[in-house]
Formats: structure tokens, sequence, C-alpha cells
């Protein structure tokens, strides 16, 4: 079965979509959407520093992803409005990704694979590690699920109750750097964000409890991964943009049900 170009790719699609959704609704609870667009912009000079050293991809995507992630929560507060803050970083780590991977001689580069993703192309090995780093994000987030909940809601009252926010964080932030490196070979760097805010998004106006909302978006990402490969074979367009543009009208149509429920 995994012979077929279009399993592998459909397989690879709802492994991401099924990763990218817990932490996707973190993301939305606590309006980190610039938080996501900065890990995800470093991971382009991971794959420039990886690339540059001779080291797995994968390693110096989610290195970098986590070094960023930090450094966002290291650096905020300290003079600049977090969304100055978030701006610098994020825009500085792409165009330094970019300009590293230019100038890397005898390295053949796969540059719109990296930056809008290349799911059709999946392999074996690539579906190992995305079912492999999607089985340890929920692994993480089911055993931090309560905490990191509570830690969301009210730091104060995690820390009445013997939680630390900033670990929290740093374990958000830790399975935020896994999802958007077995997210790159899928939707790409620029495209990494929307697939985990916009299925969440969208899940948001269904769901009648967190819970319920993860598992609505990991179901709207995967459907999405499937309809834009559909989109994708039919009408020769591009497949990571394709499956955005699935989820993004999945997302309209939950403002429209949102919208007439409420009347």
């Amino acid at each position: 079965m995994l012979d077929d170009f279009m399993i592998r790719a459909a397989l690879a699609g709802i492994g991401t979509a099924v990763a990218a959704a817990p932490l996707g609704c973190f993301v939305v609870w606590r309006r980190m959407a610039y938080v996501g667009d900065a890990t995800a912009h470093a991971a382009m000079l991971g794959v420039a520093l990886a690339l540059m050293f001779e080291l797995p991809v994968f390693g110096g995507v989610t290195a970098m992803a986590l070094v960023m992630g930090l450094a966002v929560s290291a650096l905020s507060g300290r003079g600049f409005t977090t969304d100055t803050l978030l701006g610098v970083l994020a825009h500085s780590a792409l165009a330094f990704g970019l300009v590293a991977v230019s100038l890397l001689h005898g390295v053949r580069v796969d540059l719109m694979g990296y930056l809008f993703g290349d799911i059709l192309a999946v392999s074996r090995a690539d579906l190992a590690m995305i079912w492999g780093g999607t089985a340890a994000i929920l692994t993480l987030v089911a055993l931090r699920w309560s905490a990191l909940l509570t830690a969301t809601v009210s730091p104060d009252l995690a820390i009445a109750g013997g939680l630390d926010p900033r670990r929290e964080q740093a374990v958000l932030t830790l399975a935020l750097a896994l999802a958007i490196a077995i997210s790159m070979k899928v939707v790409g760097v620029l495209l990494i964000s929307a697939l985990l805010i916009i299925p969440a998004a969208a899940a948001r106006s269904l769901a009648r409890g967190p819970e319920a909302m993860a598992v609505i978006a990991a179901g709207l990402g995967s459907l999405a991964a499937l309809g834009g490969l559909g989109l994708s074979l039919l009408a020769d367009t591009p497949a990571g943009p394709s499956i955005v543009c699935v989820a993004a009208l999945f997302f309209l149509v939950s403002l429209v049900f949102s919208t007439s429920s409420r009347e």
C-alpha cells in the first residue's frame, strides 16, 4: 500500500494534522499566533545550519525552532511590545536562513519544497518520522494536558496549584518545535503556522469544551489534508497551499455556522 505516493501523502497529511490540532488549540487560546510564525520561520535557518554541518535536517529544524521559542519567552517584556519583538525575530530568522542557504556550495537545495512543502514526495522514512513525531507530541500533550490547560486559563491559578507556568510554556514550545519539524515536508516553512491555527480556529465555534475542540480540530485538519490533496490532483495546484485553502474554507463555514446558531 505504501508504494502509492498518494497514500503516503494522505497518511503524512493526516499525521501532521493530528499532531498540530492540540497545539493549535493552545496557540489560539494563548493568542500565540505570532509565536508560531516566529518559530516556524526559524526552521529555515535550522535547515541551512543542518546542511552546512552535514547534520540531519529534522534535528536542525527542531533545535532552531526550540531555540526561537525559548528566545521569545526569555525576551518578552524587556522594553519591546510582544508583536514588535516577534516581528523582528520571525523575519530576521527567515532572512538569515534564506541567505545561509544561498551561500551553501556543492549542496542541492529544494528551496520551494522547504518554503511550501512537498507532500507528494514523502517517502516511507519521512512517514515514519512524521508519525513518530506525532506520537511523541500526543504523548507529551496528554501527560501535561491538565497542567497546560490550567497555566493557559490562569497562570495565577497554576502557581497556586503548585505548577510553574514557565515550565508549561517550555513544554508547549518543545511540542511546537517537534510539530514544525514534521510539518515542513507537508506544508513548508511559510504555511506551517496556518496548519496550526486555522483548524483550531474553525473548531472553536463548534466545540463545547477544550478536549472536544482538539478532537474537532484534528478532524478538520485531516479533512483539509485529504481535500487539499484531492484539489491538487484534480486542478494541478500546489499541494501544501491547497491544503491550507481547504482549511480556510472550513473556517469560513464555521463562521457561518456560528453566526446562524447565535441567531
